[in-house]
């Protein structure tokens, strides 16, 4: 997990929970880290370079696809007029 990101949810979460009336019982900032650390640890999340690599694939895929279609519909073309 990239430290940073969690360091700032950590933050955010922080700043968010101070809004909470006073004596309400809230862990410390190092065991709200490590809590949502755990948390986030059980996802099954992708690192930004994996999600932008496949979708780079996805893009090439789709082009792949397209040119496809386009071929396929003109080979259907030909092969309509053939039967003609």
């Amino acid at each position: 997990m990239n430290e940073k990101f969690i360091e700032g949810l950590s933050q955010q979460f922080s700043s968010l929970m101070s809004n909470l009336p006073k004596g309400a019982d809230l862990p410390g900032q190092y065991q709200l880290k490590s809590l949502m650390q755990s948390a986030l640890a059980k996802l099954d999340l992708v690192t930004r370079d994996e999600f932008d690599a496949q979708t780079a694939v996805l893009a090439r895929t789709r082009q792949k696809v397209e040119a496809l279609e386009v071929r396929m519909t003109a080979l259907e073309a030909s092969l309509n007029n053939e039967d003609s």
